[in-house]
């Protein structure tokens, strides 16, 4: 394992790529508002990436042959796109609510630029530790 594809690296960027993929579900959704018949969409990632985490220890690096390793990286959890079919929000069959799906996208908004951040800020410190500056 490199030292720019650790765990953390590597959670971020898949909570990048889901955070974009909801976003542009959530779009697809808002666009269909006035469709007949179209089902909404929704992205699922949070619960694959705790069961994931929850059901095998992180990776940890080893430097000698005594320390604790194991564990799996978290290459394989890719967000997974589910249509709901079940409820309808009116008589033509459509069931988006432009409200939910106008928060929806807010909250994704500041998930992505939190992710962002994270992912600025630990490029930022592997960059100190290996430059020695700031």
């Amino acid at each position: 394992m490199g030292i720019f594809s650790d765990t953390v690296i590597t959670g971020l960027k898949k909570g990048l790529d889901a955070a974009g993929l909801r976003h542009r579900v959530i779009a697809d959704n808002i666009a269909n508002v006035n469709t007949p018949h179209f089902k909404k969409s929704t992205v699922v990632f949070e619960s694959l990436l705790k069961k994931a985490l929850d059901g095998e220890p992180v990776k940890m690096a080893t430097a000698d042959y005594r320390h604790f390793g194991g564990g799996t990286p978290l290459e394989g959890i890719r967000p997974v796109v589910s249509p709901g079919k079940a409820t309808s929000m009116r008589t033509d069959g459509n069931n988006v609510d432009i409200d939910q799906e106008m928060a929806g996208l807010a909250v994704n908004t500041i998930r992505y630029r939190a992710l962002a951040a994270g992912l600025r800020e630990h490029y930022a410190l592997l960059s100190l530790v290996i430059t020695g500056r700031g």
